[in-house]
């Protein structure tokens, strides 16, 4: 048996022993944010760049380091869960974990069992996040739900009754289309993504605050009021997670609740559903 493999498994005994970590890792275009888990606890988290060039040594350095900082040792974790919108960089962060903690992770794709039956067309096609996301929405809500998470992209994904994922929308993110502006309008500064002091502005940073922070909820309202016209569920509940879901909630009339780590969650969900192997459709 490989060294590698055989320590895997002296981990996974360990795991049943002492109920070590888990490490829940959802890679993003922007961020990938890592929560440690034991049991269904999230216990530590944290956030670093996703940068696409960094090798799986500098990676690995650069966990056991946030891990050292956070009083954790890295053989304290004994499993991995990776989600990852940016297939390069899901590939790298697998092989640091397989090389810096002799884990081989458990990645979120074709072939994860979900229990959701994906209405998408293709299934490949949607993005490892939102179905985590649907997974982590539907386990806690138990209803037909709209999960809105602002990211890079804003996204917009509907479950059913039955649990079962339809469908969405995918439309620019907040910081995204602050930099379209920035970058495209000679005149206008950067602005911090913060409320203004009202709807009406009075100055160039307060317009574009308005125009960007305003709008976002508008948008999200509007696209939100159009999905539940047209799915007709009665009830269906609305979550946001994401970098700006406590910026945008307060301002929106159809978020009924915010979970930033509602991502994270879902992974530990997946994982636990995958626990003994990763056979079975998704």
């Amino acid at each position: 048996m490989p060294r590698v493999f055989a320590r895997n498994l002296s981990r996974k005994v360990q795991y049943v022993r002492r109920s070590a970590m888990l490490l829940a890792m959802d890679v993003g275009n922007t961020n990938t944010v890592f929560g440690i888990y034991r049991g269904a606890q999230l216990i530590k988290h944290f956030r670093i760049e996703s940068v696409r060039t960094k090798t799986a040594d500098e990676y690995g350095v650069l966990v056991e380091n946030l891990l050292s900082r956070l009083s954790l040792a890295g053989d304290e974790v004994s499993a991995a869960i990776v989600a990852s919108t940016v297939p390069s960089l899901g590939e790298t962060f697998v092989r640091m974990l397989r090389t810096y903690f002799e884990i081989e992770p458990v990645v979120v794709g074709p072939g994860l069992r979900t229990g959701m039956p994906i209405l998408y067309e293709p299934p490949r096609d949607v993005g490892p996040d939102r179905i985590v996301n649907a997974v982590a929405a539907f386990e806690r809500l138990q209803s037909a739900c709209i999960v809105v998470d602002f990211g890079t992209a804003t996204t917009f994904d509907v479950v059913s009754p039955r649990g079962e994922f339809l469908g969405g929308i995918i439309a620019p993110g907040l910081q995204v289309a602050a930099e379209a502006l920035f970058t495209r309008a000679a005149k206008l500064p950067r602005v911090e993504l913060a409320c203004p002091p009202k709807t009406l502005g009075k100055n160039t940073v307060h317009a574009m605050q308005s125009g960007l922070v305003y709008g976002h909820a508008a948008l999200v309202d509007g696209l939100v009021t159009r999905l539940m016209r047209e799915v007709s569920f009665d009830p269906i509940r609305v979550i946001a997670t994401g970098g700006y879901a406590q910026l945008i909630a307060p301002l929106s009339e159809r978020i009924e609740s915010v979970d930033v780590w509602l991502t994270l969650d879902g992974l530990r969900i997946l994982y636990e559903r995958n626990r003994g192997g990763h056979d079975g459709a998704r």
